[in-house]
């Protein structure tokens, strides 16, 4: 089909239906530095560029649908809150947002730390190094053969999340001998600017002890403080995901202090480590405007100073977990086009190869993406499209509304980008479809560090 054949949906921000977008920016082949990771760029004939590597030889090589990782920019994101925070404070990448070995290895050369909700991220961690006594162990439902394992490997953390769960691990530790250093997660009860499935510090929902009354959190600490298997060295608030504003976490230090004081007048301890958690937002769009590392270090330092302070309580050491903040902006999910679908007076649907299997959290949390034909430039008028997938589901949604080109086609090169957070580690076999490989990018050079599933792959589990 030539580029003309087929009709294009609405063009004109005058005629089109409601819905979650703005006008067609001015120039569709210009590409957002706040949402690309830092070496995408054109090359001078119009196909983009990572770490030096055009798309159109990632797609030949490693094929579509494929997560792009620039290397480079995960590095100095790292770095950055590395340094933003200083020797003072310790900052725990959530692996949750997405582990593999190779990430597990920059981690660690870039001295962060790890933090992980699973035997299984825990098994990826330390089978790329990572030392133990730099990973945290979250989750609210740990199993005992979890936890065991944690316990004998000498996690730093453990992050206690109910009352079962501080039995559960002192009896652990104290069967082997050991005293395992805990904090304990409490809800705070801010209610964070975010969707309801990933906020977290609001009384109903499933983590962390309620503060809410006191009763609770108070006797979480009273059994914690009391049990020989464990070592109470802090509390831990997590109050979301996707954040931008700072309030929230102004309120939930100012809570959290407020229950280290308690302990201190109830106890005579003051508790050396305060966790206010991650959830830092980053650029899905050119509308969103994510705070620097630097300016978040500097906000939330201040806020904790200034609490204890007030309470006079020397002021603990600060650690925070950013997953998203580091990795989500440093790749993009490498689409082909294959067919178009143009609805009149609505939008023109472009479906690609990949779909909710590969992005479920557009279907999940009503997330908004951009998009860009990356494989070629084009002058063509705008047109409002709506990117899906290939999966037999009407919710199979990439990109709810965005504006590509009108002369789009099959065999045209898409990218969304901001993909490097919880795409991957989300992703599902749905519909038996394969799930795409990681191939991280750096200074020219490509290599694949999550290889693609293959059919072998799907059908060794299945017994038969």
């Amino acid at each position: 089909m030539s580029r003309s054949a087929h009709p294009a949906g609405p063009r004109h921000a005058d005629v089109l239906p409601e819905g979650h977008y703005s006008a067609p920016p001015a120039d569709l082949n210009a590409l957002d530095p706040k949402v690309w990771a830092q070496t995408v760029t054109r090359d001078e004939d119009g196909v983009v560029t990572v770490g030096g590597i055009p798309v159109t030889r990632l797609a030949e090589e490693y094929g579509t649908p494929a997560y792009v990782l620039d290397e480079a920019d995960f590095r100095a994101r790292a770095r950055a809150w590395r340094t933003a925070f200083g020797a003072d404070a310790d900052v725990f990448y959530a692996g949750k947002a997405f582990l593999s070995r190779a990430v597990v290895r920059w981690l660690h050369e870039e001295g962060l730390n790890v933090d992980v909700c699973s035997g299984g991220e825990l098994a990826t961690a330390l089978s790329a190094g990572m030392p133990a006594d730099r990973i945290a162990f979250h989750g609210n439902n740990k199993s005992v053969d979890e936890i065991t394992r944690a316990v004998e490997v000498g996690v730093g953390h453990i992050v206690l999340d109910s009352f079962q769960e501080i039995a559960r691990v002192a009896h652990v530790a104290q069967s082997r001998g050991k005293r395992q250093k805990v904090l304990i997660r409490i809800t705070v009860g801010v209610e964070a600017h975010t969707h309801e499935f990933i906020a977290t510090a609001h009384e109903d929902q499933k983590f962390g002890i309620p503060l809410a009354g006191g009763q609770a959190a108070a006797e979480a600490v009273r059994r914690a403080l009391q049990l020989d298997g464990l070592e109470l060295v802090g509390i831990h608030s997590h109050i979301g995901s996707q954040i931008f504003d700072m309030s929230g976490f102004e309120v939930a230090a100012h809570r959290v202090v407020g229950l280290l004081k308690a302990v201190r007048d109830e106890h005579g301890v003051e508790l050396p480590e305060i966790d206010l958690g991650g959830g830092l937002g980053i650029a899905y769009t050119s509308d969103d405007d994510p705070r620097e590392p630097h300016e978040i270090a500097k906000a939330l330092t201040e806020i904790v100073t200034r609490e204890c302070e007030a309470a006079k309580l020397r002021t603990p050491r600060i650690s925070v977990e950013p997953g998203r903040a580091i990795v989500g902006p440093t790749a993009f999910t490498l689409y082909e086009v294959g067919t178009i679908k143009p609805l009149d007076g609505l939008r023109t649907y472009v479906s690609v190869d990949g779909g909710m299997s590969d992005n479920i959290r557009t279907a999940l949390y009503d997330a908004e993406y951009s998009v860009a034909l990356v494989s070629r430039t084009s002058d063509a008028e705008p047109m409002l499209a709506r990117v899906v997938g290939k999966h037999c589901e009407s919710g199979d949604i990439v990109v709810k509304d965005a504006f590509l080109p009108s002369d789009v086609a099959p065999g045209d090169l898409l990218a969304v980008p901001a993909t490097g957070a919880y795409c991957r580690s989300m992703a599902s076999n749905y519909n038996h479809v394969l799930r795409p490989p990681v191939v991280a990018v750096d200074g020219g050079e490509a290599r694949v560090i999550v290889r693609r599933e293959t059919e072998e792959d799907l059908l060794r589990l299945d017994v038969g």
